[in-house]
């Protein structure tokens, strides 16, 4: 098992670089002149522009800005946005409430995804059943902008149920957007479990724990849960970096300091240092909590073994 995590640890590196010069080339490729947009309504003088162009290298091609860029990251510097910031106090800055968001969306996700694919599963073709495939249909059909602001007017204005933008009431302000941003998924939790379960309860192996008089929880959650949950592992795992990285939309519309909202205000800055960095990072976390699933494989399937 440790000769297999060292190895998928050594697999991110490539990962982690390919990732970020992508970004860093598609940032370097968007129209416009970010150091004059900096000036707004009162342009910057020329000499101004060309020291700070100077100073965040933009004169050079796109491959020595990378290459500078690699060789300051590895020293643990980030660097700084275009107007003095350092990158590393804007993600700390950010981050936490993008995690907190991620938290509420995974717990959503995976007690109501997988509490609904159960009760579907282990009682198929019936009322449950048809609910939750036509409800997770419709939600899957519906895109996430329209999902929050229709959630936003209803639960949050209509309502007055939820918080409908910033996070000055705790962890409250981020069920609402967390409900959003889990919705597409938990639906697809929803169906993978009600799928899973459906074709374990038809297995030797539960056929033999109903034989032997076993209650019927017991034969459930201990049996047959636990096998059907293997592919709703995998999916949960990957999702929580998408979720991460997907929270754009949802933490716009809800008014959220995360980076998330950090990206999308730094593409239209063109605040190259700050995408690329932030990005890393989710990329990093996608990784990782994949490599925690494959782990977590062989909890759930004594069977699996990594060599």
């Amino acid at each position: 098992m440790g000769r297999y995590v060292a190895r998928r640890l050594l697999l991110t590196i490539p990962v982690l670089l390919g990732a970020s010069f992508l970004i860093f080339a598609m940032v370097y490729a968007l129209p416009g002149d970010p150091i004059r947009a900096l000036g707004g309504d009162r342009p910057l003088s020329p000499a101004v522009v060309a020291q700070l162009r100077e100073e965040f290298n933009l004169n050079d091609p796109l491959v020595v800005q990378y290459v500078k860029y690699l060789g300051d990251l590895i020293q643990g510097d980030l660097g700084t946005d275009f107007r003095g910031r350092e990158v590393l106090d804007t993600i700390s800055q950010r981050l936490p409430v993008t995690i907190k968001l991620t938290v509420v969306a995974i717990l959503i996700e995976t007690v109501i995804g997988i509490v609904a694919g159960v009760l579907a599963g282990i009682r198929r073709n019936g009322f449950l059943d048809n609910l939750v495939l036509v409800s997770s249909t419709i939600v899957v059909s519906v895109p996430i902008l329209v999902l929050a602001f229709v959630g936003q007017y209803v639960l949050g204005l209509q309502f007055g149920w939820f918080p409908v933008s910033g996070i000055n009431e705790g962890w409250y302000s981020y069920l609402l957007p967390g409900l959003v941003l889990a919705a597409g998924s938990l639906a697809y939790v929803a169906r993978l479990t009600r799928t899973s379960v459906a074709e374990n309860m038809r297995a030797d192996y539960v056929r033999t724990a109903r034989a032997k008089g076993l209650p019927r929880r017991t034969v459930i959650l201990r049996h047959t849960l636990r096998n059907s949950l293997i592919p709703v592992v995998t999916f949960i795992g990957a999702d929580i970096g998408t979720l991460m990285g997907g929270a754009i939309v949802t933490e716009s519309v809800f008014n959220l300091p995360g980076v998330g909202r950090a990206i999308f205000d730094s593409v239209r800055a063109q605040e190259g240092a700050v995408v690329v960095g932030i990005v890393t990072l989710l990329v990093f976390f996608f990784v990782f909590f994949n490599l925690v699933v494959d782990v977590l494989y062989a909890v759930l399937d004594p069977r699996i073994r990594y060599d």
